[in-house]
């Protein structure tokens, strides 16, 4: 287990380096002049080569390179062109806001994905089967901007049962102000006992949520679904059928643990996807998270902004990777030969 833990963090820290040298590429590739875009359009040639000197812009490339590394490894993510302020506070800020949305969407596609494939595979080719075959497919298929706008359309401005957009009503910072832990809103308001903004958030996630989530639980479940009707024809399957034990115990004591191995691998890949779609999510619902700091950077070509964002979000998917591959190795000790 521990060469096997050795493997996979080396792997990890190998991702970790190309990821770093793609966020330096993408910082020099992007259109535009960094110090053009610091010091504005107006300034001097003095401001201007100012501007040069404080990002290093004429050193060698690979001068570049190392000092940039360097400053990640000391948590100097450089300089938002369009906030002026420290890339690594804005993200500080705007990450909490879509972990909790892409977190609370995932615990949804899993709690809801895992027992209707299992549902699917216990009633193979009969109307449950077919039920939620045809409800993930349809899940998997739908445009996710698409299905953002019906949700907002139906629930919320024609039925009024859920809030339209925000993470919560901005009229409680008044009345009940929050006091911030984590910066996971939902979080803090559980941690501290302000129930107003907790039920305020929880209500607001629902639909951004569900739209996240969409795409994930199909895909789990129609993975679960496979993977259990792989291993209830194995020889352990076998066996338990001949001792006498029922379909169902089959599938939940025999083939569900060594079945849940794909599905762990499937659910880091999905983790990476659902974070795409939040970033659409948030555009829709108006949620304050990485999605609108990415797009207001690239509308404004802020390169350390754009760079940070690509590099938090690599590091963020290859960690949820890394868990992934340590919890396959312990549900499943056949991963640990791979």
């Amino acid at each position: 287990m521990l060469r096997y833990l050795a493997q996979r963090l080396g792997q990890a820290l190998l991702v970790v380096a190309g990821v770093v040298v793609l966020t330096f590429a993408i910082m020099r590739l992007v259109p535009g002049d960094p110090a053009v875009a610091f010091a504005g359009p107006k300034a001097t040639p003095e401001q201007l080569a100012a501007a040069r000197e404080r990002f290093g812009l004429d050193d060698p490339l690979p001068v570049q390179l190392l000092d940039y590394v360097r400053d990640l490894l000391t948590g100097d993510w450089g300089t938002s062109l369009h906030t002026r302020q420290p890339v690594r506070e804005d993200l500080y800020l705007a990450f909490p806001a879509s972990l909790e949305l892409v977190g609370t969407a995932l615990v949804l596609a899993v709690a809801v994905g895992v027992p209707v494939g299992v549902l699917a595979a216990r009633h193979q080719r009969r109307l449950p089967d077919l039920g939620v075959r045809f409800t993930s497919m349809l899940a998997v298929s739908v445009p996710v901007f698409w299905l953002a706008l019906t949700l907002q359309v139906v629930f919320a401005s024609n039925l009024g049962w859920f809030p339209v957009a925000g993470e919560y009503d901005s009229s409680l910072d008044t009345t009940s102000p929050l006091t911030l832990w984590t910066n996971i809103t939902v979080v803090d308001a559980l941690i501290t006992g302000n129930w107003p903004i907790f039920t305020s958030t929880l209500e607001h996630l629902v639909l951004p949520a569900l739209v996240v989530a969409a795409y994930p639980m199909g895909v789990i479940a129609q993975m679960t679904r496979a993977a259990l009707i792989e291993e209830s024809g194995q020889d352990h399957a076998r066996l338990g059928r001949a001792l006498g034990f029922g379909e169902t115990s089959i599938l939940t004591k025999f083939a569900l643990r060594p079945a849940l191995s794909p599905v762990l691998s499937l659910i880091a890949l999905v983790f990476a996807y659902a974070i795409v779609n939040g970033f659409l999510v948030e555009a829709v619902f108006n949620w304050p998270g990485l999605g609108r700091y990415a797009a207001d950077s690239i509308r404004s070509l802020d390169t350390p902004a754009i760079a940070g964002v690509t590099l938090l979000v690599a590091l963020v998917y290859t960690l949820a990777n890394l868990v992934v591959d340590v919890l396959q190795g312990f549900v499943d000790p056949r991963a640990r030969s791979r």
